[in-house]
C-alpha cells in the first residue's frame, strides 16, 4: 500500500517550513473519515472530497459497463489505422458508431462527476443523449451523402 503524505501547508506552517513534511503518514482511519466527510481529531485539511454517485453500486452491470468502455477504446485503436489502410463504407459507419459511443460515455462521466443536483443532472443526461443521437445521425448522413469520414480525413491531410 502506498504511503500517503501531507504537506505542512495544510496545517498552517509558514515560510520555508511550508515545503517540509510535518507528519509522515496519514492513518487509514483518517483517510476513511476524510472521504466520508466526518471530522477526525488531528486532521487539519479543509478540502472535502465528494465521491460521485454510483448507479449500479455492487452490481455486475457496473463492471460490464467498465469493460465495454475499455473494449470500445481498444477497438478505436485498431479502427483508426484500419480506416486509413482500407477506406470503405463499412469503416466509415464503424467509426461513426465507435466515436459516438466513446464520446457519449466520456461526456456522461463528466456530467456524473461535475453536475450537481438531481434535476440538473437528469436534464444534462437527456441533453447529452440528444447530442449523441444527433452526432451519430450527422455522421451517418455525412457517410451516405458525402465522401465519408475516412476520405474526408485523407482530404484534410492533403491540405
Amino acid at each position: 500500500m502506498a504511503i500517503l503524505w501531507r504537506l505542512s501547508v495544510l496545517c498552517g506552517a509558514q515560510g520555508g517550513r511550508a515545503l517540509l513534511l510535518r507528519t509522515s503518514v496519514i492513518r487509514p482511519a483518517q483517510v476513511s473519515a476524510f472521504l466520508q466527510d466526518r471530522p477526525t481529531p488531528g486532521w487539519c485539511g479543509t478540502q472535502q472530497i465528494h465521491l460521485s454517485p454510483t448507479r449500479h453500486s455492487g452490481s455486475k452491470a457496473a463492471s460490464l459497463h467498465w469493460t465495454s468502455e475499455r473494449v470500445v477504446s481498444v477497438l478505436l485503436l485498431g479502427l483508426l489505422p484500419a480506416a486509413y489502410l482500407n477506406p470503405c463504407s463499412a469503416m466509415d459507419y464503424s467509426l461513426a458508431a465507435a466515436l459516438t459511443l466513446h464520446s457519449h460515455w466520456g461526456l456522461g462521466q463528466v456530467v456524473t462527476d461535475y453536475v450537481r443536483g438531481d434535476a440538473l443532472q437528469k436534464a444534462s443526461q437527456t441533453g447529452l443523449l440528444a447530442l449523441s443521437a444527433l452526432t451519430f445521425a450527422g455522421l451517418c448522413y455525412f457517410n451516405y451523402h458525402d465522401v465519408g469520414i475516412c476520405k474526408a480525413v485523407a482530404m484534410l491531410w492533403k491540405l
